[in-house]
C-alpha cells in the first residue's frame, strides 16, 4: 500500500483586505498581492479547518466515516491547551476511533505533513488520512508593519491522502533541513512558555524602517528569509531530484511555497526551472502559510489535465527556519462532483 493525493479542496474567510489601504501600488505589485482573505474577530483556526473539510467532503465523492486520521498543520491552534485536531473530530462528525494530532509547523508544515501521512499509510497504521493546514497569521500581524501585514492572508486547505495499491510511490523523494539558530527571524516573542503573557508586559516600537509592531505581534526579518530561500532552497531542489533518480526534463510541474511573487521568480532562476510549469500566484489570498502549496496545488489541478502530472516538485520553506521537498504523484486525483464550484 502506498499514500496517495486524491482530493484537496480549500476555505478563505469572506471579510477581505486590499494591499492598496495599505502600501503603494509598486510594493504591492512586487510582492504579488493585491488582496487577502481576514479571519473574522470570532474566527479560529480551527473554524476555518471545519470549514475547509466540509467542502472537500461535498465537493468530492469521500465518504468521511471513512477517515481514520485527522493531521492538523497549524501554528494558531484554538487553545494553548489542548491540541485542536481532537476537536476537529468532534465537529466533523468523525469515529472516536479517529486518531489525530496536530503539526506545529509554518511554510514548510504541509512537505512535512505529507511525509507523516505517508508514513502512517505506508506502515499500516491508518488507511485514510485528512490532512489540514489552518492558518490565521493576520490575527498576530501588527497593522502598522508594512512589512508583514501586507504579505499574509488567512485561509485553511483539506487534502484527503490513501492508501492505494500499486507498483510504486506516489509521493517520494523527501528532503528536510532545518537550521534553528535563526529561530528569531521569523517568530512572534511573546505567548510560549518562554514569555509568557502574564509575566511580559507589551511594548510597542518602530523600527528603522518606521514598522510598528508590538513583542506580541509577529516580526520578520525580510532580508534574512530572503538570503535564506536563496541559499537553502537551490541545494534543496537538487537534492530531492537526486532522492527521486530524476532530472529537471522530468518533472512535469513545480509548485513551492508561495512566499511572494519576487522571491519565487529569483528562486525560479536560481533552481534553473525556467523550462518547467511553475506556480507563482498569491494575488487574491497572500502568503497562506502552510497552507500556500495545496492552496496552489488546488488551483493547478483546477486548471491542467491531471492525468498528465506525474512528476511534481513541491517545495516549502520558512519559519523555524525549516525547508523540505519532495515528489507527487497528483495523476490519480479525483474528479470533482458535478456542479460543485471549480
Amino acid at each position: 500500500m502506498f499514500a496517495k493525493i486524491r482530493a484537496v479542496s480549500s476555505y478563505l474567510p469572506e471579510k477581505i483586505e486590499k494591499n492598496s489601504d495599505f502600501v503603494n501600488e509598486r510594493f504591492s505589485k512586487k510582492l504579488g498581492v493585491v488582496e487577502r482573505h481576514i479571519a473574522a474577530d470570532d474566527e479560529s483556526a480551527g473554524d476555518l479547518a471545519v470549514r475547509a473539510a466540509e467542502n472537500l467532503f461535498s465537493e468530492y465523492d469521500i465518504n468521511r466515516d471513512e477517515t481514520d486520521f485527522i493531521l492538523l498543520c497549524t501554528q494558531h491552534p484554538d487553545y494553548q491547551v489542548p491540541n485542536t485536531a481532537p476537536h476537529l473530530q468532534y465537529r466533523l462528525g468523525l469515529s472516536k476511533n479517529v486518531g489525530s494530532m496536530d503539526i506545529a509547523l509554518g511554510c514548510s508544515g504541509y512537505i512535512y505533513g505529507l511525509a507523516v501521512a505517508k508514513g502512517l499509510i505506508e506502515t499500516g497504521m491508518a488507511k485514510k488520512i485528512l490532512f489540514i493546514t489552518s492558518s490565521v497569521y493576520t490575527k498576530y500581524a501588527s497593522k502598522k508593519d508594512l512589512g508583514v501585514r501586507p504579505l499574509f492572508g488567512d485561509g485553511a486547505t483539506a487534502t484527503w491522502i490513501e492508501g492505494v495499491d500499486e507498483e510504486s510511490e506516489n509521493i517520494r523523494a523527501f528532503v528536510f533541513g532545518s537550521d534553528g539558530s535563526r529561530y528569531n527571524k521569523l517568530y512572534i516573542p511573546v505567548g510560549g512558555s518562554r514569555n509568557m503573557p502574564r509575566n511580559t508586559p507589551e511594548v510597542f516600537e518602530y523600527d528603522e524602517n518606521h514598522n510598528g509592531r508590538s513583542n506580541y505581534d509577529a516580526y520578520m526579518d525580510g532580508m534574512a528569509i530572503t538570503y535564506f530561500t536563496f541559499r537553502e532552497v537551490p541545494p534543496l531542489v537538487d537534492n530531492v531530484l537526486a532522492a527521486a533518480k530524476i532530472t529537471r526534463a522530468d518533472l512535469d510541474y513545480c509548485i513551492f511555497h508561495q512566499a511572494n511573487y519576487f522571491m519565487l521568480e529569483q528562486v525560479r532562476k536560481k533552481t534553473a526551472l525556467e523550462d518547467v510549469p511553475f506556480h507563482n500566484d498569491i494575488t487574491h489570498t497572500g502568503n497562506l502559510i502552510s497552507g500556500s502549496v495545496p492552496y496552489a496545488i488546488e488551483q493547478v489541478i483546477d486548471s491542467v489535465d491531471v492525468k498528465n502530472l506525474h512528476n511534481v516538485l513541491l517545495t516549502g520553506f520558512g519559519v523555524g527556519l525549516s525547508w523540505a521537498g519532495c515528489i507527487v504523484d497528483l495523476s490519480g486525483v479525483l474528479a470533482k462532483k458535478v456542479g460543485t464550484n471549480v
